[in-house]
């Protein structure tokens, strides 16, 4: 009996350690690829860390899945949801040039509030007045956080809602994948679609990379497909509304990059707006998970 109960509990420990590291990862991603928006466009940026990482994901998903792992039943599927990928990546990298690292990490936390919200309008899935009033809650948190019609407000912090406003679709896309192919699938096609539709922009962007700064791409291929990896067996190994809250770590290692390194400090309507945000998300989260149990 103690042993039947303790497998679960490790599992779910494993869950929550790789979660924790995976969104670690991520906040390095970014904060590296903020450092290359000076020299590169964010569109750059983005194909070469999708096409660095291009061999990882092949790995992974045959490793994990074996030659299954390499089909997909639906490819125009993942073509939809590779452009879904492009957008939401090259917008986050935009506000990362103009924006403080934690800033602009505090308001794509708004994408849960998204996903809820078009579950709604677009699946018709039953939604709770509860949850509807933690979405505007959440939305009022992103009008603490930008502050617009004030001196403080910048467009340019709308980008990173905007961001979470097509991850939120990216999520949902994934309905729309065939059923057969696993979490190690989608994340292979969701790189190389990134890679093939970028082939059509990269000519008009391209700037030589620099040899110093060679070590910096690589270290985004690596860092992003780590933090995608770890996240998503995270969610394999532990129940969601353990492993989902967890994510919200990021706004601690964004301001601690972002003081590190560019010495931001957010002001406190900021991380005001951040809590609220995060409040919402985690009761979205609790109620989701009690509605299915």
């Amino acid at each position: 009996m103690h042993q039947t109960l303790s497998k679960p509990r490790s599992r779910t420990s494993a869950g929550i350690i790789m979660m924790c590291i995976g969104v670690a990862c991520l906040c390095v991603n970014d904060a590296l690829a903020k450092t290359l928006t000076a020299a590169y466009s964010p569109i750059q940026i983005q194909f070469l860390r999708n096409l660095i990482a291009l061999p990882f994901a092949i790995l992974i998903a045959w490793k994990m899945g074996g030659a299954a792992g390499l089909r997909s039943h639906k490819p125009l599927a993942h073509l939809f949801r590779g452009g879904l990928w492009i957008a939401a990546t090259i917008m986050f990298f935009t506000s990362l040039k103009y924006l403080g690292l934690a800033e602009a990490t505090a308001l794509i936390f708004v994408a849960p509030l998204f996903i809820t919200a078009l579950s709604a309008l677009i699946f018709r899935e039953p939604v709770g007045w509860r949850r509807w009033l933690a979405v505007v809650i959440g939305f009022a948190g992103v009008l603490i956080a930008v502050r617009p019609g004030t001196a403080a407000f910048q467009p340019i912090s709308l980008l990173p809602v905007a961001t979470a406003l097509v991850y939120a679709m990216l999520m949902l896309s994934a309905r729309w994948v065939d059923t057969r192919e696993s979490g190690w699938t989608l994340l292979l096609y969701m790189t190389g679609t990134g890679v093939v539709l970028s082939l059509f922009i990269i000519p008009f962007v391209w700037i030589p990379v620099q040899s110093e700064h060679l070590w910096l791409f690589v270290a985004v291929a690596i860092f992003g497909t780590a933090g995608m990896t770890l996240m998503t067996q995270a969610f394999r190994l532990a129940p969601a509304v353990v492993v989902a809250p967890l994510d919200y770590s990021a706004i601690i290692w964004a301001t601690l990059l972002g003081w590190l390194f560019w010495n931001e400090i957010p002001d406190a309507l900021t991380f005001v707006g951040a809590a609220v945000i995060i409040a919402s998300g985690v009761f979205i989260i609790w109620r989701e998970h009690k509605a299915e149990v």
